[in-house]
């Protein structure tokens, strides 16, 4: 039996899988369930103010850390800046593992398939296991010579320090992403913001205990966000396994392989992780750029200002992971309407977000590049990271074009629509257009940072037109 109401012009399902009353699936609901099957717009809203909360005290954390490591000097800054990338690869394998585990949980819900959904769980969190225990391995002999190929220069003994206490953590890296998407995945986003507020505030309190106070220098501020995230999965890990009380179950023992669940998970894992690693590659691409137009000052400079501008993307992306785990959950329902309120009640909010967000980037440029040029080994760097700034402001009014699009292309399950968006704005036209106004017509380090945004800009209006397209034929019947 299913049920239908009225939202705003369109017809929803009220309930994906309405199944009789006193059914299993009926008797686990949780809040954050009954969230994810409403109203869209309701559910955007109240998914995505704790992911705000919680990625703006990631995002402090981020800051926080660059003002200690700062105290350290610009070689310092910029060794964190070229390990960066290296760490973006680990980060882009936690998160297409949590984005396809999570978007499939988020049909199942749709569908009313609890057992499904926990076997979805279940496969996530093994092959998240086998990824750690190769990058691990892989990451921890990362080498001085390593970082020295990648152009670090002088900064290259402090990244090679850093990245082997950073990766020595990858198990607690992949865990807690994974961990906070399943929460996402069911609609529980309160307790992801709690787990990931422990994890940012922890790590806030023990950067200058153990930079300054232990003298550990740059592999203190390493140590601190290993510590901080195993905390965080640990607390996770109680609730899922020892508590049990979120809707998805997680059963540690009596694992049996499922190849067809296995594949869902991976055909949108494996190309959101590709996003990731194409923004991971194109960063080791800008830096060798900036070296080459400029200095390693200039990849602290982007370091630093690239901290900024993920702050003010939080909103964002906080909505992108509600857009994700409300079209998946639409999707399983086959309510292919909610999926286009979802789409473009985002969109609009999005807009209003970017175009605030530009005016105080632009506007508080100057003091926040005075906070991370106060000492004098990086006072030279204030003048750059204005400039940097000032640009990127016109950065964030395209953002919400293709980062929404990609979130429905991962919610409905295709990986790759989603992959392909990222890879025309983030590869292929950044670098492109980068090229092209830094070396070719000679405008150096502005002309990274103008080819970034002209980048972006082209392919988010694609990622735009392209998702517009598909979602237009489902709501017709002719695209599913």
């Amino acid at each position: 039996m299913t049920g239908r109401r009225r939202i705003g012009r369109e017809t929803a399902f009220e309930e994906a899988g309405d199944f009789e009353s006193g059914s299993p699936y009926e008797s686990r609901r949780t809040e954050g369930v009954e969230t994810l099957l409403g109203d869209p717009k309701s559910a955007i809203l109240k998914l995505s103010a704790p992911m705000v909360v919680s990625m703006l005290l990631f995002s402090l954390y981020n800051i926080v850390d660059a003002f200690w490591v700062a105290g350290l000097g610009s070689d310092a800054l910029a060794a964190i800046g070229f390990v960066f990338p290296l760490f973006f690869v680990v980060l882009g394998i936690a998160n297409g593992l949590g984005v396809g585990g999570g978007s499939a949980i988020s049909r199942r819900i749709g569908a009313g398939d609890k057992t499904g959904a926990d076997l979805v769980a279940q496969h996530t969190m093994v092959i998240m296991a086998a990824f750690s225990i190769v990058f691990t391995l892989a990451l921890t002999i990362s080498s001085e010579r390593l970082f020295v190929l990648l152009g670090a220069g002088s900064a290259a003994t402090l990244a090679a320090d850093y990245s082997k206490v950073i990766f020595s953590g990858t198990l607690f890296i992949l865990f807690s992403n994974v961990a906070y998407a399943i929460l996402r995945g069911e609609g529980d986003a309160k307790r992801a913001m709690y787990a990931m507020g422990v994890a940012s505030l922890l790590n806030i309190l023990l950067d200058p205990i153990l930079i300054y106070t232990l003298d550990w220098g740059i592999r203190g501020a390493a140590a601190a966000t290993v510590l901080s995230i195993a905390v965080s999965s640990a607390v996770m890990l109680r609730w899922m396994v020892i508590k049990k009380d979120t809707f998805v179950s997680l059963h540690l023992g009596g694992f049996s392989r499922d190849g067809a669940v296995a594949r869902e998970i991976l055909r949108v894992a494996v190309p959101a992780s590709f996003e990731f690693v194409s923004i991971a590659l194109m960063g080791i691409a800008i830096n060798l750029i900036i070296v080459a137009v400029s200095s390693t000052d200039g990849v602290a400079v982007c370091s630093v200002g690239m901290r900024v501008v993920n702050i003010g993307m939080t909103p964002l992306i906080a909505m992108s992971t509600a857009v994700i785990s409300v079209s998946g959950a639409a999707f399983g329902a086959r309510a292919f309407q909610k999926i286009e309120a979802a789409h473009l009640y985002s969109v609009k909010a999005g807009l209003l977000v970017a175009l605030l967000l530009s005016g105080a980037t632009y506007f508080f440029a100057p003091a926040i590049a005075a906070v991370f040029s106060r000492t004098e080994a990086s006072a030279g760097l204030a003048s750059e990271i204005v400039t940097f700034l000032h640009v990127m402001a016109f950065f964030y009014p395209a953002i919400p074009l293709g980062i929404f699009a990609a979130a429905v292309f991962q919610g409905v399950g295709r990986g790759r629509s989603a992959l392909a968006i990222s890879v025309l704005r983030t590869v292929v036209l950044n670098l492109l257009l980068v090229t092209l106004f830094a070396m070719v017509l000679g405008w150096g380090l502005p002309g990274v940072w103008w080819g970034m945004v002209a980048g972006n800009l082209l392919g988010d209006a694609v990622g735009y037109i392209w998702v517009r397209s598909y979602v237009g034929k489902l709501v017709k019947g002719v695209g599913f």
